[in-house]
């Protein structure tokens, strides 16, 4: 049965991460990165400087930009950045994150677009809170012209993202790695194999498995009830902490075999263009890099997916500039920091590779322990399991949060839809662990793809608007500098 399964799967994936999609990712990224004068590099010293900046008023917004975008990375660093990346390695060779680094510099100025756009056309619900993201950007902002297809680009976007959530990136994906990493712990902790139980019908699975997925299950519906201020609460400590936690691993690992260091940079930019072939000739083999790469890329950092716009609209910020300046850093964490760290290790350690049979979870945890050989393997499994835990835990929570707004905008503002999405979303938490992992990432691709077309052609299309909200704040921000008061005086064309 899976195997059928998984053979339709990977037929819809195929059609959906085709050519076309790729070419449109990237072109709009180099279209937006041309048309904003490479704002991702010239800003960047700006945006990293403003992350902890406080707003001058206290009009409209319900979290700090910092909060807002923990909320956002809360969602994107998860298991993309451990699972994902050695999932996309393994399939396409060591020259999928070639593609992903380029995916992710192209993607900053994407992301800037799409959550300054949140903040300029967020809308403040009748009991006083903040709603906002792409389905507004397409209903108030394309819509301006084309009302319907402004209209029909956020029903659109609103549903593929509520789908994304409760089918992809949000839970199956999450938990599947959690209590894949858990049972691998366990199973070097113990040094044999684990006891199981047979569920009839869908396989046999181990103890460890099941218990650890109904925790968390139990977990994750305490915490959700809260409410994004509690999410946002949560990933504010935890996102940081762990990231800094995986970093320092990841960099002493490599920092402990440096000697391979350019031989890695080699094999991926050899297998990036196909010169390494991994799936038959040169050219089929950049192909699968390529759309290996991005679609993992995307699902990692979410750049043109539209749901980190969702967190961002809820920012406290004076100008709709300073929160797109600062979301477009999570792409540059998520990717070019955290990414790279594990793609790095699992190159230079050659974890990656078919004949050795790792997959997942599995190809990172073995990539960690062949750098640090003089560490305890149990020791390294602990670490990551934990890593992989609470970046996990906390995607899901900022999941559930971007698939409440989208219901809230379908059901214009009526909760009891939202009220009974948290408990499927609940149940879909405690049966991920349940789906084999090919079928689990095949999922996530499909509807990451459809969830960025309503998205980006709003972006496209709005990115006259774009241009004149970045030019009127840096025109101010210089006149500023000078003792121009752009507040009262606003700069306009």
């Amino acid at each position: 049965m899976w195997s059928t399964i998984n053979n339709v799967l990977g037929a819809i994936d195929d059609f959906v991460w085709g050519l076309p999609l790729i070419i449109l990712i990237l072109a709009t990224g180099i279209f937006l990165t041309v048309r904003l004068n490479g704002v991702q590099f010239s800003q960047l010293k700006f945006a990293l400087s403003s992350i902890f900046r406080k707003s001058e008023s206290d009009d409209g917004g319900e979290l700090s930009s910092f909060k807002a975008l923990c909320t956002a990375l809360s969602a994107t660093i998860g298991t993309g950045n451990i699972v994902g990346v050695a999932t996309a390695i393994g399939v396409g060779g060591p020259g999928a994150l070639f593609w992903m680094w380029l995916a992710a510099l192209l993607g900053m100025a994407t992301k800037y677009a799409e959550c300054l756009l949140a903040i300029h056309y967020r809308q403040v619900q009748a009991d006083g809170h903040i709603l906002g993201g792409p389905f507004y950007t397409c209903e108030k902002g394309v819509g301006e012209k084309w009302p319907a297809l402004g209209r029909t680009l956020a029903i659109l976007f609103a549903i593929f993202g509520t789908m994304v959530g409760l089918f992809g990136i949000g839970t199956f994906t999450q938990i599947n790695s959690i209590t894949s990493a858990i049972e691998t712990f366990s199973q070097t902790a113990a040094g044999g194999a684990l006891s199981s139980v047979t569920i009839g019908g869908i396989g046999t699975y181990s103890t460890v498995v099941i218990v650890s997925s109904f925790i968390l299950a139990v977990i994750v519906a305490l915490v959700i009830i809260g409410g994004l201020k509690r999410i946002s609460s949560v990933a504010s400590v935890i996102v940081p902490a762990m990231a800094v936690i995986y970093f320092v691993l990841g960099f002493f690992a490599i920092l402990c075999n440096a000697s391979q260091l350019l031989p890695a940079f080699e094999a991926i930019f050899q297998g990036a263009f196909g010169f390494r072939a991994v799936a038959g000739g040169a050219i089929g083999a950049m192909f699968v890099a390529m759309q290996k790469g991005i679609a993992r890329g995307i699902f990692s950092n979410e750049a043109g997916l539209g749901s980190a716009p969702i967190a961002a609209s809820t920012a406290k910020v004076d100008h709709a500039v300073q929160q797109g300046i600062i979301s477009m850093t999570g792409t540059f964490f998520d990717t070019i920091v955290i990414c790279s760290i594990t793609g790095l290790v699992i190159v230079m350690s050659g974890a990656w590779k078919p004949e050795l049979g790792f997959s997942g979870f599995g190809i990172t945890n073995a990539a960690f322990q062949m750098l640090l050989p003089r560490i305890p393997q149990v020791a390294i499994s602990f670490i990551l399991m934990v890593c992989l835990i609470l970046f996990a835990f906390t995607t899901i929570l900022g999941w559930d949060y971007y698939s409440e707004r989208c219901i809230e905008y379908l059901s214009k503002g009526n909760m009891t839809p939202v009220k009974i999405y948290r408990w499927l979303y609940i149940a879909a938490v405690f049966i991920g662990p349940y789906m084999t992992i090919s079928a689990v990432w095949t999922i996530a691709d499909i509807f990451n793809g459809l969830m960025a077309l309503p998205n980006i052609l709003s972006l496209l299309i709005l990115n006259g608007v774009i241009v004149k909200l970045t030019d009127d704040f840096f025109k101010g921000q210089r006149l500023y500098k000078i003792g121009y008061d752009f507040r009262n005086n606003p700069v306009t064309e």
